[in-house]
């Protein structure tokens, strides 16, 4: 039996495969994600090529609403540029945040989780109290106190180039708490254990203990929180864009386009918000019904 005849017959694919809600959310999933990745294959038009915008095609409404042409199936906004493209494009600035900012978070908070876990007393006391402490402040209070300190301590001329990076990190720094606790908690279990307390008495080094033997032990529930986390990393950036201290204009995240078409919401162009929103929506709410079905399908008290 091969590899992938048997990963088809495990307990997780037959979870998978027996759960109409985790098959439909994987399908919106992979249908966004792939839009996203191959944006420039897909798309029908480049909406940041400024030679290709044409302004006399401004608002232009979706294709099935009178006035709409086919070429730009989802309408375009106030600088005529095509809505799809301009959601497929965004999507792959907002995946691209989401899923750095996540593995930033994770790395950060597995090394302190496995730290707090396994030294235990003061180590733990001290880096719980300060995961503790940032938990009490909301991401996005965290996120924009970042963004604005290196806003301020780097140069003007300096802030388009990095904004990509200073949200990623803003992001990360301000989620690696809930990775921390998760770790930590699995951790302080197995650190008694027998194999833990043989590879001490045999004299194997701490630092290979953990990387060896409590980690691996330790990583199942860090990828549900991963993955639900990644939906939180979406938003997160999609509420900085929208406020305006996001990715820059020049790289707009389906947040700024959502910004961009708040502002002709009201005076009839519906499309240019309603659509990018849809989008976000979609893709977030199937990677959060993905992390609840791998939630459950690990979780053997379910089983």
């Amino acid at each position: 039996m091969t590899a992938l005849a048997r990963a088809w017959d495990s307990d997780l694919a037959y979870s998978f495969r027996t759960s109409p809600v985790a098959v439909i959310s994987a399908l919106v999933a992979l249908v966004c994600i792939g839009g996203a990745v191959l944006a420039p294959l897909l798309a029908p038009h480049n909406p940041f090529d400024l030679a290709s915008l044409n302004l006399m095609e401004a608002f232009n409404p979706p294709a099935w609403v009178e006035g709409g042409e086919a070429n730009h199936p989802l309408g375009t906004d106030d600088q005529g540029r095509d809505v799809l493209s301009a959601i497929m494009y965004g999507a792959r600035v907002s995946l691209l945040v989401g899923v750095s900012a996540t593995t930033f978070a994770l790395l950060l908070g597995v090394a302190i989780g496995l730290l707090a876990g396994y030294f235990g007393g003061a180590v733990d006391a001290v880096l719980m109290r300060v995961a503790d402490t940032q938990l009490t402040f909301p991401t996005i209070l965290v996120a924009l106190l970042v963004d604005g300190v290196v806003r301020a301590a780097l140069p003007r001329e300096l802030h388009d180039q990095i904004a990509l990076y200073v949200v990623i990190f803003a992001i990360g720094i301000s989620e690696w708490p809930k990775f921390a606790r998760t770790i930590r908690g699995s951790t302080l279990v197995e650190r008694n254990k027998d194999y833990v307390l043989a590879a001490r008495v045999i004299g194997v080094p701490g630092a290979r203990i953990i990387l060896t033997h409590v980690l691996p032990n330790v990583v199942g529930p860090v990828l549900v929180v991963a993955t639900l986390n990644l939906g939180q990393a979406i938003i997160s950036e999609a509420t900085l864009s929208f406020l305006g201290v996001g990715v820059p204009p020049t790289q707009p995240s389906l947040g700024t386009l959502i910004r961009i078409g708040n502002d002709f919401l009201f005076s009839g162009e519906w499309w240019i918000t309603i659509f990018p929103g849809a989008a976000l929506v979609a893709m977030v709410l199937s990677v959060n019904l993905l992390g609840d079905w791998l939630r459950d399908a690990l979780n053997p008290r379910l089983r």
